[in-house]
């Protein structure tokens, strides 16, 4: 039975109890993630919960990449710091201003924050897990309000913390928050890195702190000298790379760079490269073109531009193209889970439909093939004979819904996603060759970025 989050915390928490054995945590892989999952881990075990296990969960192909749940097992799976729901969820936390994929009756907070974990330590907790100091700092990370906290590039992208004697304790304990977000970002990406933080670390930004440090010695990773050496490297590579442009006061940039050594890349290197930009739009090969404020300028928020609302007024340029375009099911399965392994939950008919609504179509009505296809889904795509893959064709949904309800974002930041299922109109075996150098979706993508930076500096100009 799933059951609703109050401001008091869970309703008829002693239910729960009795309904489910034990908790698993799945959280987004970022410092926001990290400490919700390590907040709701204290949550549930100050109710007398069993927390077993956590797990990361990412956007793309990595969302349907999740462990399978034990049937044997009764797991109240919780999810938090994601705005794509699952029907493997009975508790949902969220505070993005929007999320996709809730199914009908799944436990929901969804409440508008600057971090997730503000919500979580100090409503749905009853009493507060973090200090406040280190709210204000996760805060401000996810958010990126660093304007209000006085804080520049290099301060965020820093992995060294050395105590300031001349500099209040707040200010200190700041700026170690700041390295402990470096230095979890740098190993995100190591297997089991981040789950074992959520279940070892307690709730403080120090206590996490020196759990990264005890892991690395553990694990060998690169020292805090040698991170800081790429990233010094990325930071130089970047100043006059061929794929970055500036157009007025915009950055208009592709793709990343090189990212292989560790604790190379950073989402601010372009703005400490350009600290006079108000803008950067960015286009990745994977489909998706993310546009922001330069959070470390004073007018963040450029004479009322709005960047959700540019968004918009950009795909409308395509609307009628991609309204008659149809991405048959088969194709969304396919590249969904393009990266899971047996264990994975995959894409299935449950999360099409809490994904798309009633926005698809079905060649052959009837709810006898939804009936089929529900169960077909349950197993992996590679494991569909062609005659299932078949029969999947038939049901399909116009690019322009695809793309609606895998993009958003607000005023200072907001993406267009879904770009890479239309360069792979049909499934495997059917698949259009790519011209040229790029891909269809690339090159799509590329034309998306471009007149969103036409549209943007427009505004700009007004």
């Amino acid at each position: 039975m799933k059951k609703l989050i109050k401001e008091s915390g869970i309703r008829d928490i002693n239910r729960l109890k009795k309904e489910f054995d034990d908790v698993i945590i799945v959280t987004h892989m970022d410092l926001d993630g990290v400490v919700s999952g390590i907040g709701m881990k204290y949550y549930f075990q100050n109710q007398g919960f069993n927390v077993i296990d956590a797990q990361i969960i990412q956007y793309g192909d990595k969302e349907w990449s999740l462990k399978k749940s034990d049937p044997d097992k009764k797991i109240l799976y919780c999810l938090c710091d994601f705005a794509h729901g699952k029907p493997m969820f009975t508790v949902h936390l969220d505070h993005h201003d929007s999320q996709a994929g809730v199914e009908a009756g799944t436990s929901t907070s969804f409440r508008q924050s600057r971090s997730n974990i503000e919500t979580i330590s100090q409503i749905v907790s009853p009493k507060e897990l973090f200090p406040s100091d280190d709210i204000t700092l996760i805060s401000t990370v996810d958010s990126a309000n660093y304007i209000a906290q006085n804080i520049t590039p290099e301060q965020v992208m820093s992995y060294l913390f050395k105590f300031d004697k001349n500099s209040p304790l707040k200010r200190n304990k700041m700026m170690m928050g700041l390295v402990t977000n470096k230095l979890l970002l740098a190993f995100k990406n190591k297997p089991g890195f981040l789950e074992r933080l959520i279940m070892e670390c307690s709730p403080s930004l120090l206590n996490i702190l020196l759990t990264i440090k005890k892991i690395v010695q553990e694990k060998g990773y690169a020292d805090t000298s040698q991170l800081e050496k790429n990233k010094e490297d990325y930071v130089s590579s970047m100043k006059n790379h061929k794929n970055v442009e500036i157009v007025g006061n915009i950055i208009k940039q592709y793709g990343g760079g090189s990212m292989f050594k560790p604790g190379s890349y950073d989402r601010y290197t372009p703005f400490r490269n350009n600290p006079e930009a108000d803008f950067i739009v960015i286009a990745w090969p994977m489909g998706l073109v993310q546009a922001s404020c330069n959070p470390f300028k004073e007018s963040r928020a450029l004479k009322g531009v709005n960047l959700g609302e540019i968004k918009d007024e950009v795909l409308s340029k395509w609307e009628s193209q991609l309204k008659s375009r149809e991405i048959p099911l088969s194709t969304i399965k396919w590249v969904s889970e393009s990266g899971i392994t047996p264990e994975s939950v995959g894409f299935t008919f449950k999360d099409f439909v809490a994904l798309y609504g009633d926005k698809f179509k079905q060649m052959d009505s009837g709810r006898k093939l939804l009936e089929i296809l529900g169960n077909m889904m349950t197993k992996p795509f590679k494991s569909l004979s062609p005659k299932q893959q078949e029969l999947m064709d038939k049901i399909t949904i116009n690019a322009w819904d695809l793309i609606q309800s895998n993009s958003g974002g607000h005023k200072c930041i907001t993406n267009i996603s879904g770009l890479n299922y239309l360069g792979r109109p049909t499934r495997p075996g059917k698949t259009n060759k790519a011209e040229g150098d790029d891909s269809a979706s690339v090159k799509f993508t590329k034309m998306i970025q471009d007149q969103f930076v036409k549209v943007l500096q427009s505004q700009i100009n007004k």
